[in-house]
């Protein structure tokens, strides 16, 4: 159950917010920054492209890299594939994880490695293996760590990861949390800039910045529920499965990130899929016995003692939508006509990367106040 009086005590949060996500929401916009100014340290600003890549490989461990690769693939679009190289292993930690390069890859691909840990011996290996291949490698991870070694062995870019003080911590940082995600991705965006796969420059950057400052004005945990987008939508999807609905080239990628972030961040499971077709992907779920109408069992009984039946609430995450073509108004019609409500956010007008920004930052904000207003 959600704690609603708990969303709207500013010191209530701070209390709960143990692992520092709300102070990682607020700070995505300095990170963006301070990333940024990391990746020109580091010469991505001197770098001469010798042409494009023929396709980019992506490594890292947890649900930021595989955003990253799926944010970067989406801007990228055709010009040049890019791919997330799974790990295996026994377990999710580090020293478990390896990672295996296609036997294609050659000295006319891009191997990108980002982790906000370092330690993994895997990722060590895979720079490696692409400097035997030929393969330019570039990392975004902590400085001082063994994958930064790794790095300088193989030739390739190291880029330190942009953390705050209190990231120092023994438990790690989870790979959903805001401020992860941007410290990783701003690095990759700058370089993809630089080879010409997509338009992210310093300062295309530096508005991205600021668009994630305007969200946290709007959405920190100061302002009032009934005036916050982001305390809003986690109050509408106390004790309902979220059913994420997205329309408009990088609203993918922000929904497929909300659903990552629920699951990790508030143990929230959700279903996902762009539009139109997830009119057709999830009319049966919204049909069943989830849907608000749905009542299977006796009416009359004593549901005192019971906690509520979990029922679908579509969140409809709408950008620029192709062509000009839109479903929503087909989206709204099936919810409606299964008595299912319906949540909408759609970004500011801007640059593909601020409305992507924006819809992140929202919807991240969403998942974190779920997370510290939960309760069993």
């Amino acid at each position: 159950m959600l704690d609603e009086a708990l969303l709207d005590t500013p010191e209530a949060l701070a209390d709960a917010d143990h692992r520092g996500l709300l102070r990682g929401a607020a700070e995505a916009g300095a990170r963006v920054r301070t990333a940024a100014r990391y990746a020109a340290e580091a010469g991505m600003a001197d770098l001469k492209p010798d042409g494009r890549p023929r396709a980019i490989l992506i490594a890292g461990p947890g649900a930021a890299a595989t955003c990253a690769a799926d944010l970067l693939g989406t801007l990228a679009g055709a010009g040049s594939p890019v791919t997330r190289l799974a790990p295996t292993g026994v377990a999710p930690a580090a020293g478990a994880l390896r990672w295996e390069l296609p036997g294609w890859t050659g000295s006319v691909d891009l191997l990108l490695i980002a982790t906000p840990d370092g330690t993994e011996p895997g990722l060590g290996l895979l720079a490696d293996q692409a400097y035997r291949r030929g393969c330019t490698v570039v990392a975004v991870a902590p400085t001082g760590t063994p994958l930064s070694e790794a790095v300088a062995g193989a030739h390739g870019m190291f880029v330190p990861l942009a953390t705050a003080p209190y990231d120092e911590r023994e438990e790690p940082l989870a790979a959903s949390a805001p401020g992860v995600l941007w410290a990783l991705l701003t690095p990759l965006l700058a370089l993809l800039d630089r080879i010409g796969l997509i338009t992210a420059p310093t300062d295309g950057l530096q508005k991205v910045a600021d668009r994630l400052d305007q969200v946290a004005e709007r959405c920190g945990p100061a302002i009032a529920t009934y005036s916050n987008p982001a305390k809003t939508l986690a109050a509408e999807l106390a004790d309902a499965l979220p059913v994420i609905w997205t329309e408009g080239t990088s609203a993918g990628p922000a929904g497929r990130r909300f659903a990552a972030a629920l699951a990790e961040l508030s143990g929230i499971p959700s279903a996902v899929a762009e539009l139109p077709e997830a009119l057709a992907a999830h009319s049966t779920l919204l049909a069943g016995p989830l849907a608000a109408s749905a009542d299977p069992d006796d009416f009359f009984r004593d549901r005192v003692e019971e906690p509520p039946a979990l029922h679908a609430r579509v969140v409809l995450l709408r950008d620029r939508p192709i062509g000009g073509l839109t479903a929503a108004p087909s989206a709204r019609d099936l919810a409606l006509s299964h008595d299912t409500p319906i949540s909408e956010i759609e970004p500011e007008p801007g640059a593909e990367l601020e409305t992507l920004a924006e819809l992140i930052a929202i919807t991240d904000f969403a998942a974190v106040y779920l997370a510290l207003a939960s309760r069993a």
